[in-house]
């Protein structure tokens, strides 16, 4: 799930979005990088985004995509949950992993959306 969204010049930085969103919302919000996609930079350090967590299997990452354009993407937060019922990014995935895959897609998918629009209408908050 993926969302790009329009904010206002006020909040034009992650700094900004994160304080924001950190006082006006009671999701615990966090700015950490970006281990999911491990986005870097053009300076070859990792990329920083703002995660805004409903639980520990729910929460959103945020990061600016261009000029007071926010990205929105579910992620689940917990590490070791993330592992087991996130994506699988292998190339060659046996039979097996690819039944679990499909039924960890279709038992999950159903919260995991109604999280990802609760918490995309939090961002919303500081849009134009």
């Amino acid at each position: 799930m993926e969302n790009t969204i329009t904010i206002q010049n006020n909040y034009n930085t992650l700094d900004k979005l994160y304080n924001f969103l950190n006082t006006k919302t009671q999701f615990e919000c966090a700015k950490t990088y970006d281990t999911w996609d491990v986005r870097t930079g053009a300076n070859g350090q990792m990329e920083e985004c703002i995660v805004l967590k409903k639980s520990s299997m729910h929460a959103v990452k945020l990061y600016f995509s261009e000029e007071n354009k926010v990205k929105v993407n579910h992620i689940i937060p917990n590490k070791v949950m993330h592992a087991y019922f996130g994506k699988s990014v292998k190339s060659h995935r046996n039979i097996l992993e690819l039944i679990t895959g499909q039924i960890k897609e279709v038992a999950l998918k159903g919260s995991q959306q109604k999280a990802f629009d609760e918490l995309s209408n939090e961002v919303r908050k500081a849009s134009a």
